[in-house]
């Protein structure tokens, strides 16, 4: 259920601004109608102190370590020492490496020239030598040599070239690059490097000790991001010379403890019903106790209802568990993904939403692969006279063991998954109608025309893909009906008349043709279901028949054929279920319910246990 919001607003004096943010951040209920970047020095804060605890990973003690946990939790006063320390250490780190790749580049430049010293070079200037030094080729050499004016001396050969020492400089006719006396030599060079290591050694041990405090630095990141949420709520307050106030949506719910706490911190307010136009009105949603399994699902995906949107998480995880089920499709891996989640739930001693939701998946998985005869895609599974009895014949993948033909467990697969289809299209389209049913939109007959629609694509489905002997053209009446509905019925809101909406559905009618052609396309889509299932019961087969050839001494290959081609098997089918799975409750489904999943999080004004990402 998606709970109802109101508009409230929240005046205090000016005096009492601050006394008036921390009061409603303590009760935490008030999601901002606007929210105002923070304070840059806020913004700033948590970003360095989240960069630092990244960069300090590296050093952190070794996972196996017994002390990795054992640093207390500093004081802000004993963490704001060790925290500066760290950031000048960085910051000298920094330098150092830069010196370091600074001096290597200088040394890769002056090395080919050989040991020499650049202070005697300065001394022999100071005394009236000015010496310059190059690089000729064959032909410039030639002409430096012919020329008079040029007093120098032959230097060894550099890379096939020819070096020369110049007392003066060349003249500008002779083409010649000239060497750059360097101001340290590579013996300096090179000391100057290995001192910067040495302080970069110590620049790590400052990290190393710092690094076993990354409880401190994830406390002060909260912190840090309170203050920053803080900031962004006071700058959103606005204010005259007396008064300041600020605005935010408030579940209607929780209208009785706001009212006591403004009483209590006397504060003047005032609230509304949300307006018809408001688009920024934010979601909170009131799971049930079986529908907040899926929500571990939602917040993967990142999608959300809107407010005006229908909730539909309790469908969305019954049809995502089948789904789920269907398309990993063997018993086998639902007890491997049983045994571990249990091994998890058991080490890590959590009872979360996503381990609740991972045991009913397994189960269900294993109910359904029990049921079509499937166990890590083994034939001889139904030589087991338990595991044959578990088998509903028509389902079979081996459908020979129960006298069932091929071509009848096939089609009996493929009419499940259409019916399937038809039956979670044509729930979208009840939800549909019931909401708009509630709110007088006569453009609800256009949702029982879609109903209508998925019906008759249904029986078609039967028709063209399984041959079912049915009459086929009662099920094109059926199409005519329902798209004449639709034309008639699509334009139709509140705000429109009748002739309005008449005068707009009859414009679309082109637009809801091409809609009747996709709605078979979105009914045969759930074919998938049976052909992924499939398709992983095919790729367990190869894996076991490619195993089954080593004999011998080589049984040990076949072992191990067998555990990566079934380990690659269940990730190529979790893949399948994010992009089929998913997709027909995200996309036929939801759009089938009008649901666009346009929701904004409802995020309270409040001070956070945990950092948000």
């Amino acid at each position: 259920m998606i709970e109802k919001m109101q508009m409230v607003y929240v005046v205090s004096s000016v005096s009492r601004k601050d006394e008036m943010l921390e009061g409603l951040r303590n009760l935490g209920l008030l999601h901002l109608a606007e929210k105002k970047s923070p304070a840059r020095a806020a913004t700033e804060r948590f970003t360095t102190l989240s960069k630092t605890a990244t960069e300090l990973l590296d050093y952190a003690p070794d996972k196996k370590s017994k002390n990795k946990n054992s640093a207390p939790v500093l004081s802000d006063k004993e963490f704001e020492e060790m925290y500066q320390g760290v950031l000048n250490a960085l910051d000298k780190k920094s330098t150092l490496v830069q010196d370091i790749s600074a001096a290597n580049a200088e040394i890769e430049r002056i090395k080919a020239w050989g040991e020499f010293s650049p202070a005697e070079l300065k001394q022999l200037k100071e005394a009236g030598y000015d010496l310059h030094f190059y690089r000729l080729g064959k032909r410039e050499y030639e002409m430096a040599v012919q020329d008079e004016s040029v007093q120098m001396v032959r230097l060894a050969s550099i890379d096939k070239m020819d070096t020369v020492a110049v007392i003066g400089s060349l003249p500008a006719t002779i083409p010649a690059a000239e060497f750059a006396i360097p101001e340290k030599g590579i013996d300096e060079l090179t000391k100057e490097i290995e001192d910067s290591q040495k302080q970069i050694a110590e620049c790590d041990e400052v990290f190393k000790k710092a690094a076993v405090y990354e409880s401190s630095f994830q406390v002060q990141m909260l912190k840090a991001q309170n203050a920053e949420n803080y900031s962004s709520a006071s700058e959103t307050a606005e204010s005259d010379e007396d008064f300041v106030w600020i605005s935010g949506y408030l579940p209607e719910e929780d209208l009785s403890r706001f009212k006591a706490a403004a009483k209590e911190n006397g504060w003047a307010w005032a609230q509304e019903d949300v307006a018809e136009d408001d688009m920024q009105i934010p979601t909170k949603v009131k799971y049930g106790k079986v529908s907040r399994l899926i929500k571990p699902v939602f917040d993967i995906l990142g999608i959300l209802p809107g407010y005006r949107e229908p909730d539909i998480s309790l469908w969305f995880f019954l049809f995502f568990t089948l789904f789920f089920a269907m398309i990993i499709g063997d018993a086998g891996y639902g007890c491997l993904i049983l045994i571990g989640t249990i091994a998890y739930a058991a080490k890590s001693k959590k009872f979360n939403n996503a381990v609740y939701l991972l045991f009913v998946l397994s189960i269900v998985t294993i109910i359904w692969g029990a049921i079509t005869g499937t166990w890590f895609g083994l034939e001889s599974a139904m030589n087991v006279p338990f595991l044959r009895a578990l088998v509903i014949p028509d389902f079979a993948n081996y459908p020979g063991y129960f006298g069932v033909t091929a071509l009848t467990q096939q089609n009996t697969i493929m009419k499940f998954s259409f019916s399937i289809g038809a039956i979670q299209m044509a729930l979208g389209s009840l939800i549909s109608i019931k909401k708009k049913l509630s709110n007088k939109d006569l453009s609800w007959v256009a949702d029982l025309g879609w109903l209508v629609a998925i019906v008759a694509m249904y029986l078609l489905a039967l028709y063209l893909v399984i041959g079912e002997k049915l009459a086929i053209k009662p099920i094109f009446v059926l199409i005519g009906v329902a798209f004449a509905l639709v034309v008639l019925f699509g334009g139709m809101a509140p705000d429109r008349t009748f002739a309005q909406g008449l005068k707009a559905g009859l414009a679309d009618a082109f637009t809801v043709f091409l809609n009747t052609i996709s709605c078979f396309g979105n009914v045969m889509s759930y074919i998938r279901l049976f052909a992924v299932g499939m398709a992983g019961l095919a790729i367990s087969q190869s894996f076991n028949g490619i195993a089954a050839g080593f004999h011998g001494p080589l049984i040990i290959i076949g072992i191990v054929v067998v555990l990566i081609g079934h380990a690659l098997n269940i990730v190529m089918c979790f893949l399948s279920v994010v992009v089929h799975g998913v997709r027909l409750n995200v996309l036929e489904f939801s759009g089938q319910a009008g649901l666009e999943w346009t929701g904004v999080a409802y995020e309270p004004f409040k001070v956070n246990d945990k950092i948000e990402k």
